[in-house]
């Protein structure tokens, strides 16, 4: 990295915290410590450079559930939940309310950090040149370079950087079907698909953000049995 990305490590054990830290630095990041959820908001405000977040569950007071909540009402900036927490339906809630990924403890540092670098790499707004800079498909207007998604009388539609690759990944294939495994392997970039239920939940909130700013246009279809699709 050509410059040091900067890492708010939120938990409020120390040893997991510095743990962390640790492995984080070793990567070639700075970090910014926090042990509770209030901290945890207040951080994200102060340091709008920062890459990620790196946010376990269950902290006292303003737990993380609330600490997502509340982010994503300001800021897209990549949240990677570490929680005790390994449940399908904690992992989809978490999803649900704005986190990108989940790594459940215990961990493997090792995968903590490729995670990391996975969805800062997604977020960084790289385009190829087979990638058009912008993508017009009527109700939205979708523009790469800036990762932002508008609709046509100007609306801005804030999205997660997983959500936001979805849908680009629909609109710059219209008509074409994606099963959840296709479209986990293409945005995630993982060859295991660990749940098909972690696209459907990003679907579906993508979907909710979308109808929200177009007078509930529905743009993504699902193709039961097979997958998601825009249509031209």
């Amino acid at each position: 990295m050509s410059e040091k990305q900067t890492l708010i490590i939120v938990d409020d054990d120390p040893e997991i915290l510095e743990l962390l830290q640790i492995y984080a630095k070793r990567e070639g990041y700075a970090t910014i410590p926090v042990s509770n959820g209030q901290d945890a908001i207040d951080k994200v405000k102060t340091n709008p450079e920062a890459s990620l977040m790196i946010l376990d569950m269950m902290l006292p007071e303003v737990d993380g559930t609330e600490v997502i909540h509340q982010i994503r009402k300001d800021s897209n900036i990549p949240i990677l939940v570490v929680s005790a927490r390994s449940a399908d339906r904690d992992k989809i809630k978490g999803l649900i309310i704005g986190a990108d990924d989940y790594v459940s403890k215990p961990f493997n540092p090792l995968e903590v950090m490729a995670r990391v670098k996975s969805l800062i790499r997604r977020s960084e707004n790289q385009v190829t040149e087979e990638q058009p800079d912008v993508i017009d498909i009527g109700s939205l207007i979708i523009n790469y370079d800036s990762h932002t998604v508008k609709t046509p009388e100007g609306k801005s539609i804030a999205l997660t950087a997983m959500e936001f690759d979805i849908l680009y990944l629909l609109a710059s294939n219209l008509n074409r079907v994606f099963s959840a495994e296709e479209i986990f392997k293409r945005v995630w970039k993982e060859d295991t698909v660990l749940s098909p239920k972690t696209v459907m939940v990003h679907v579906s909130h993508l979907r909710d953000k979308i109808e929200a700013q177009t007078g509930n246009k529905k743009i993504i279809e699902t193709v039961w049995g097979v997958g998601y699709k825009i249509s031209g």
